[in-house]
């Protein structure tokens, strides 16, 4: 098993540079810049993000020879009547003066070490950042990953154990139509609801928690947190249970219609006795293994609209930013950071296999 732990850990170093090496070369080939951004806000004309007039985001590494003073050959839109030298400094100052390829072996050089640099619009260090806003996402995605959980794994056993009953037929109903509402759009209606839209005003409607948080007691303070977190939680939770509770309901029901499960109520055994001796370890096993993974899923994708829905400033609303400001240390760092994350719950998926059923072995597989 050592092994093949140390085998996984060497292959994830190739696979993160492969995966920053193909975003780096994409983002070479799109419209726009940290540059550009800074020429609209010159020209009153900021809407997020600018084209360069040649179309090509390959142009961000324009030598320091290119004009500023506005004849012919600048290759930046709003570059024009600008004091001489005004772009090359701007190019210094965010390492643009280099080719792509030193950037890029630079960036990878201080990502190994774990430094990401600063943002090139909030004057912050990229670390601070997602530090600052990390408590946002993991309370999103580490409570609605628990109450999903909770739910999905006894529905999804109460519904192998009567399969085709009328039970497991109207609660088939009620998950498809969760599972069928987007929860963005389900976050509106909870707004609507319960946080003062249009009848009642339950719930707050912005924040994680209220102002004054530091002066409340700790049990004021747990149940202020909460109050501000139902609504978000039951937008994520009401789409996120179907797709655990009908993968458990069939792995139960592929264990329940085995021939080793006849052989046991052959011998007497009672239905209890059954599903939790013999059963719920191999039913289990692949839904304890996909808990690493279901993490980092809920927690770093899918509540970007659930974020500006409930103003919440976490890391899906910091990405998005990132990506509309073209702030690239942002960019490149988090996607360093969440693919590395997410190699490693990889591998930490794989050892629950084991952790849940000492009998399998990955000794004898290969990598990859």
């Amino acid at each position: 098993m050592l092994a093949y732990i140390v085998r996984r850990l060497l292959f994830i170093i190739p696979t993160l540079f492969a995966i920053m090496v193909v975003n780096f070369v994409i983002i070479q080939f799109v419209p726009g810049g940290p540059i550009e951004r800074i020429l609209a806000q010159i020209e009153g004309t900021d809407v997020g993000a600018t084209a360069r007039i040649s179309g090509s985001g390959s142009d961000m590494s324009a030598s320091s020879s290119s004009s500023a003073g506005g004849d012919g050959d600048n290759l930046y839109r709003g570059g024009q009547g600008l004091p001489d030298g005004f772009i090359e400094k701007l190019e210094k100052m965010y390492g643009l003066d280099k080719p792509p390829v030193e950037r890029f072996v630079l960036m990878m050089g201080k990502y190994l070490s774990f430094d990401f640099g600063e943002s090139a619009f909030r004057s912050q260090q990229v670390t601070d950042l997602i530090i600052e806003k990390m408590p946002v996402s993991v309370s999103l995605g580490l409570w609605t990953t628990i109450i999903v959980y909770i739910i999905s794994i006894p529905l999804g056993i109460a519904k192998a154990r009567r399969d085709g009953s009328r039970f497991d037929v109207w609660t088939s109903g009620i998950i498809i139509l969760g599972y069928a509402i987007p929860g963005f759009l389900f976050a509106i209606l909870l707004i609507v609801l319960f946080a003062g839209g249009s009848y009642w005003k339950f719930f707050p409607l912005r924040g994680l928690v209220s102002p004054g948080f530091d002066e409340m007691t700790t049990l004021q303070q747990i149940t202020d947190y909460f109050w501000h977190l139902t609504l978000p939680l039951t937008a994520l939770v009401i789409g996120s249970f179907a797709t655990l509770t009908m993968l458990t309901k069939n792995s139960f029901l592929d264990q329940i219609r085995s021939q080793y499960i006849t052989t046991a109520r052959a011998k007497g055994l009672t239905e209890h006795q059954v599903l939790y001796r013999h059963v719920f370890r191999n039913g289990m096993l692949i839904i304890i293994a996909g808990f690493p993974g279901a993490i980092v899923g809920i927690l770093f994708t899918g509540a970007l609209l659930i974020e500006i829905i409930f103003s919440l400033d976490g890391l899906g609303l910091l990405g998005y930013e990132a990506a509309i400001n073209r702030d690239y240390p942002v960019m490149f760092a988090t996607l360093y950071i969440f693919t590395l994350l997410g190699l490693i719950m990889n591998l930490v998926g794989d050892l629950m296999y084991v952790v849940v059923d000492p009998r399998i072995d990955f000794e004898s597989r290969d990598v990859g």
